[in-house]
């Protein structure tokens, strides 16, 4: 897909996010400008403290920005009330956790339907049968009606990826997706989010790992809270700081 033929999807504006605190300000961001295309696959690197989990948050909605500006295709999310955020974040984000976040008492399948449940976007006789295709996207079709004890770390994630699929957003965010797995389920996830990328998506994607980065279309470094690193082309194809 052509990423030049439309406006960015995302774009962050001058961001700077500050937090007080006992010992004094924390400038988490400082004056970060980016922007993210349709269909491509970003990675954002960086030592601990550096802004990773901030800069994500900004996108969100978790947190907002003390200066600047978070515009989403079009939208001014920050400028929204929190009921019309969370209608809106249920519409147009996905959100994939290191640690899964699956509720432990539903199954895989009552887990994926649950976006659906909760913004009301499909008739309900259709949602068991969205979340069933969704689980067959990623592997796990044969273990949909098992508890999330029950599998492994890599299914546990798959579901959680499918979950996040459930309401069809245009972009997901992942935190640190791979940190808690095998390098073998790791590079599973890593291909369902490429054949993601391949349909359409917008990803997002935290990580400590520059050997996973280094797959992605992009990658952005930050360093105490400024953008450091932000190439255009391939990152495999680019010596790395």
């Amino acid at each position: 897909m052509d990423n030049n033929a439309h406006p960015p999807l995302i774009e962050m504006q001058n961001i700077s996010k500050v937090f007080h605190t006992p010992s004094g300000d924390f400038h988490a961001l400082k004056e970060v400008s980016v922007s993210f295309n349709r269909s491509q696959f970003t990675s954002v690197v960086g030592k601990s403290g550096s802004g990773k989990s901030t800069l994500v948050n900004m996108l969100t909605g978790i947190d907002h920005p003390t200066t600047g500006r978070v515009v989403v295709n079009g939208d001014l999310i920050h400028e929204m009330k929190e009921g019309q955020m969370s209608i809106w974040r249920g519409k147009n984000l996905g959100i994939v956790f290191q640690f899964y976040q699956l509720l432990p008492m539903l199954s895989l399948h009552e887990n994926v339907m649950l976006p659906m449940d909760f913004a009301g976007l499909y008739d309900p006789r259709e949602r068991p049968d969205r979340a069933m295709s969704l689980l067959q996207k990623v592997g796990l079709a044969e273990v949909a009606n098992k508890l999330p004890g029950a599998v492994s770390g890599g299914q546990q994630q798959s579901a959680a990826i499918a979950r996040a699929l459930a309401n069809d957003p245009p972009i997901l965010i992942a935190d640190e997706p791979t940190g808690n797995l095998d390098t073998r389920s790791a590079a599973s996830v890593l291909e369902i989010c490429f054949d993601l990328v391949e349909k359409g998506k917008t990803i997002i994607m935290v990580t400590h790992d520059m050997t996973l980065a280094r797959q992605t279309d992009r990658i952005l470094l930050l360093v105490d809270g400024k953008l450091a690193f932000t190439p255009e082309i391939k990152t495999n194809e680019t010596s790395l700081p």
